[in-house]
């Protein structure tokens, strides 16, 4: 196959993978972030301390991480179709917009075990102060845990993303489109080794473009904590 016929089918792989990372990450924050910080708030000498709920969550959290993304993307094939149908006219498991489901879903748990982590960093003294000047645990959340994990929370999204740009290239197998189906289709099926190289290029780029952008807003985030 010819630059000139690959090129086409690369762009529109590599919009379609943007596309799901893309929705697939913001579903994520807002999925995760709430259940690692629930993690921290719920723990043994937290601010809402429940052994119960915290164990519940953590075993839900535990549950995702510990399963196969590709064993799940099957497992959810009834749900992602359900969700679709609501969302769309036309129920279906395949595709960019389908694929945002199984990936969301795969990458709550890991990015709330990152988001425990950070939070935990957070020097509790400064908890403790603001918990003396009369904050409430709201109060204590938005304006002293999250603004001082923010850099470990950056550095832990930057993660996960690029562990989904994987599970992206891993949904290409059942028809997810984006560059792992086109991998699939064209280098693996039809032998096209330029085309799998070409493909490989491409995902090599974008997580090292995205490993970069993550890690120079860590570095600019902890510059201007230290300065304040």
């Amino acid at each position: 196959m010819t630059w000139s016929e690959m090129q086409p089918l690369l762009t529109q792989g590599t919009y379609d993978t943007f596309y799901m990372v893309l929705w697939a990450s913001v579903i994520t924050v807002i999925g995760g972030l709430p259940l690692g910080v629930l993690l921290v708030l719920t723990d043994k000498g937290g601010l809402l301390q429940s052994r119960p709920v915290n164990k519940v969550v953590g075993q839900i959290v535990n549950i995702g991480r510990s399963m196969p993304f590709i064993i799940l993307l099957i497992w959810m094939i009834p749900v992602t179709t359900w969700v679709i149908g609501v969302l769309t006219p036309t129920p279906t498991y395949i595709g960019p917009t389908a694929m945002i489901v199984p990936l969301s879903v795969g990458a709550i748990p890991f990015f709330a075990r990152l988001v425990e982590t950070s939070v935990r960093e957070v020097d509790h003294g400064l908890v403790e102060a603001a918990q003396a000047m009369g904050a409430g645990i709201p109060t204590i959340v938005w304006k002293v845990l999250l603004p001082q994990a923010l850099p470990s929370l950056v550095s832990g999204l930057t993660t996960t993303v690029i562990a989904l740009i994987g599970y992206s290239a891993l949904a290409g197998a059942v028809g997810g489109g984006g560059l792992g189906t086109l991998a699939v289709t064209y280098g693996y099926q039809r032998f096209e080794g330029d085309f799998m190289l070409a493909t490989v290029v491409v995902l090599v780029a974008m997580v090292t473009a995205i490993q970069l952008i993550g890690d120079g807003a860590v570095r600019l985030l902890a510059r201007r904590g230290r300065a304040a």
